[in-house]
């Protein structure tokens, strides 16, 4: 995917369901979600053991996400071997764009969004690319 491209998706993208969202502030996904709702998208957290996260309601699941939000990119903490049924559930939904973030590496699900039309980033983090397109 070309920066240009990526940079257009982003910039179109209110809001972002984060699967994986740990109400932890250590953790990886609380940060990058603090980041992106501070830079005006709304982060719809997806975890379903937990009711809220970030001052924001909580969804079991992407399908529970959509039915109350668009979802324009869904951002994927999840280790790699589930991330394949993350990806599928987010094919369903029609996002804009499916990330996966560094160390969620599944080819055969960025194959599957890829082939129903939705671009997939793997293996890269949201907030760094974000960062360096001037975002």
């Amino acid at each position: 995917m070309t920066p240009d491209l990526l940079r257009e998706l982003l910039l179109r993208a209110k809001t972002i369901a984060v699967v994986g969202l740990s109400p932890n502030p250590d953790r990886p996904s609380h940060e990058i979600a603090t980041y992106l709702k501070e830079r005006g998208y709304r982060v719809v957290p997806v975890n379903p053991g937990q009711k809220e996260i970030l001052g924001q309601k909580c969804y079991p699941s992407l399908a529970a996400a959509a039915a109350e939000h668009s979802i324009d990119v869904v951002d994927v903490f999840r280790k790699s071997e589930q991330a394949g049924a993350v990806v599928d559930e987010a094919i369903a939904i029609r996002p804009r764009l499916i990330w996966l973030q560094i160390g969620v590496v599944d080819d055969a699900a960025r194959r599957r969004a890829e082939a129903a039309g939705i671009p997939c980033v793997m293996d890269r983090c949201i907030k760094i690319d974000h960062r360096a397109l001037g975002l």
